[in-house]
């Protein structure tokens, strides 16, 4: 059994068991967290696909932690002008568990 659900502007596949790191949420760690916004449902060949989201449907999860991803090198570099830009980013990103599926 799985599901797709939309956070953050991005789609995830969320299994039971199956952590996932997901755009920053303002939750406690051990919180738990539910996401209202599923798109498929999928239980062996029964597949619910909502227009857009799927009704009553929602997947719960709990945060393990709350850290920022490796860094990522910006850099900018013009040949013949002697321009050169270095810039680094850590995204900030929530992991979470996903802990159940309940469809509608």
């Amino acid at each position: 059994m799985f599901a797709v659900i939309k956070t953050g502007g991005k789609q995830y596949i969320a299994e039971p068991g199956k952590k996932l790191k997901i755009e920053k949420l303002n939750a406690p760690e051990s919180e738990a967290v539910s996401f209202d916004e599923v798109l498929l449902i999928s239980k062996g060949r029964d597949i619910e696909i909502g227009t857009p989201l799927v009704k009553d449907a929602r997947v719960e999860a709990k945060v393990l932690k709350q850290a920022r991803a490796r860094k990522v090198i910006v850099f900018r570099y013009n040949a013949k002008t002697r321009y050169r830009k270095k810039k680094g980013h850590r995204q900030h990103f929530t992991e979470v568990e996903v802990e159940k599926i309940i469809s509608g």
